[in-house]
């Protein structure tokens, strides 16, 4: 046998090594699976009850949500029960941008769905993948956002709203205001009252699935309370009356603006109040900011004479004068007084109060002013409400000027006669009619209706009922302001036509022309004022300008609620005259301007 074929024995008494045995591997095994066992059994009670409250808020975070349970705003109602501010449903569509980002090839579709770019989407969606929440559009009509939901994109959801909507649109858009997106008021009465309209939206526990949607209500945390109703003094055909006739004048005299605003004189309830130009609040944004002002509640301007009833107030009240009494010297139709050309458009001569009120003599009101005490003067001037608030609780509304007595020089006093040197808004001066209308208690302004209103008195009865009958005299024939009268209904009222005030004095081509009435006149139930503010075409007169607008409105009003005739056989145009109280002086012919509220430059 060759060597080479041999196998080498092996060694005696020398064992071959091997690995661990198969209990050892056993033991090790076991180990092992026992300190994983405890392990999991340690992680577990740490998860189930040590931190268990930790992790079920986490995992609740990413599919428990708090919902907010959408509430309706309370409707807004005219005195009549027609609704003037209603809230409609609508959808909003928001989206969790990191989900959608995951789903990028539905973004195309979602885009035109939208109406929006896709590129910029994708954009706006990256710019905050951060978050877990944001609208991609508000306030849609709900089947155009079921069109959306329909796409089943992740990531996108619906969420219910309401939108404010406004069935009168433009006409009463300064009372009422608007709400913004999210349904609180902003402006006019929607912002005064948002407290009770807009109500508490409620919450609810909801779980959500991985593409966002809800797919189970869990529990409601807080009750919705719903926004209450409100039902304004507001008479919605009064209101679209007067609109429609302020319209026609300023389109007639290409004025610059115009209010008006009519009072219920036992209650002081406005039942109409319109500014023109206005806006539409049912499309608010891209609107001129400076159309949505009340400029009957805002808007300051000098009252010309319709003053001279507030200035009768105080010289009745004196003791020194009566309707009658005593004669006042116009002659000549100028009064040169500290300087200043106090002035006339006609010589009128002697005129008794009642006279001055109803030629609208400036030099006439000049000297009553003069012959009263400053005192007196002022403290009437402020009870009929001029430089304070009429506290209607309306947003923004202006308090009007009136300088203490203590800075009135006697010029100064001299034109407070005829209504420059302080001003007013146009609710203030309707205030003030309303005033003497009822008895010489004022009550204070209110847009809403059958509340129990503040009243106090600032004249005595009698002397309201004087300064009633001396303005009756003003729509009368010789007075200045027949075109005021209504058919069958004694009207008593004041025209005005003050320079509008400018850089350096006052304009000589830009009025402010107005009229303030009281009807009927013998029972008086509503005030109106009207203001036109720079008319351009034709007259500028009070009387020719506003006077006819408020003969139209208050008509119209006096029969839609009913009110009882109180002039059969009496006065009208080109009648009889009657109850002229003590008038001396010629009557002007039928030609000439009959409006004598106009002086060229108040100041000196």
């Amino acid at each position: 046998m060759s060597w080479r074929n041999r196998t080498p024995a092996p060694k005696q008494g020398r064992r071959h090594a091997s690995g661990p045995s198969a209990r050892k591997r056993m033991v090790v095994v076991v180990g092992l699976l026992a300190a994983a066992s405890i392990g999991l059994m340690a992680r577990a009670f740490d998860l189930q009850v040590v931190r268990k409250q930790f992790y079920q808020k986490q995992g609740d975070a990413r599919f428990l949500r708090e919902m907010k349970i959408p509430v309706s705003r309370g409707t807004i109602f005219d005195r009549n029960g027609e609704p003037l501010a209603v809230s409609t449903p609508v959808m909003s569509i928001w989206a969790d941008p990191s989900q959608v980002l995951e789903n990028e090839d539905r973004i195309p579709a979602l885009a035109t769905a939208l109406g929006v770019d896709a590129g910029e989407l994708k954009d706006r969606l990256a710019e905050r993948s951060d978050r877990e929440f944001i609208y991609l559009r508000r306030q849609m009509r709900p089947d155009a956002a079921q069109a959306i939901l329909d796409l089943n994109i992740p990531g996108i959801d619906g969420q219910r709203e309401f939108k404010r909507y406004y069935p009168s649109g433009d006409v009463t858009a300064h009372v009422l205001g608007f709400t913004n997106i999210d349904d609180h008021g902003q402006e006019g009465l929607e912002l005064a009252y948002d407290d009770w309209l807009s109500g508490k939206p409620g919450a609810k526990q909801v779980i959500r699935d991985g593409k966002g949607h809800v797919v189970e209500d869990v529990a409601q945390i807080r009750a919705p309370k719903q926004g209450q109703n409100i039902t304004l003094s507001l008479d919605r055909r009064i209101q679209f009356l007067a609109y429609s006739e302020l319209k026609e004048a300023l389109d007639k005299s290409q004025a610059a603006s115009g209010s008006i605003v009519i009072l219920d004189v036992p209650t002081g309830e406005v039942l109409a109040m319109v500014n023109l130009p206005t806006y539409n609040p049912n499309a608010v944004n891209g609107s001129d900011p400076s159309l949505r002002r009340n400029r009957a509640m805002t808007d300051v301007f000098e009252p010309g004479s319709t003053v001279k009833p507030v200035l009768m107030g105080a010289a009745l009240s004196s003791g020194n004068f009566t309707p009658t009494s005593p004669l006042i010297d116009t002659t000549g139709g100028h009064w040169f007084f500290q300087g200043h050309d106090i002035h006339d458009t006609h010589n009128y001569g002697l005129l008794s109060p009642t006279g001055v009120i109803t030629k609208s003599s400036n030099v006439g009101a000049a000297h009553i002013a003069m012959g009263l005490d400053t005192e007196l003067m002022y403290n009437t001037y402020r009870a009929f409400g001029f430089g304070n608030s009429t506290n209607s609780g309306f947003p923004g509304e202006s308090a009007g000027l009136l300088r203490a007595d203590r800075d009135w020089r006697p010029l100064d006093k001299a034109i407070m006669g005829y209504g420059y040197g302080l001003n007013v808004t146009a609710l203030q001066l309707a205030n003030a009619y309303a005033t003497i209308a009822d008895g010489g208690v004022m009550h204070t302004p209110t847009f809403i209706k059958g509340v129990d209103n503040d009243a106090k008195a600032i004249i005595t009865p009698q002397i309201a009922g004087e300064i009633v009958t001396m303005m009756e005299t003003v729509t009368a024939p010789g007075g200045t302001a027949p075109q005021a009268q209504i058919a069958n209904y004694m009207v008593a009222g004041k025209t005005g036509t003050a320079h509008k005030a400018s850089l350096g004095g006052y304009s000589k081509n830009n009025y402010t022309a107005a009229f303030a009435g009281i009807v009927p006149a013998s029972n008086p139930r509503l005030v109106g004022v009207v203001i036109v503010d720079d008319p351009q075409k034709g007259s500028y007169y009070g009387a020719l300008v506003s006077g006819p607008v408020f003969s139209r409105v208050m008509d119209g009003a006096l029969r839609l609620l009913d009110v009882p005739p109180d002039n059969i056989g009496r006065w009208y145009v080109g009648g009889p005259l009657q109850g002229q109280g003590g008038l001396v002086g010629s009557k002007p012919k039928a030609d000439e301007p009959v409006d004598d509220d106009v002086v060229e430059d108040p100041t000196p």
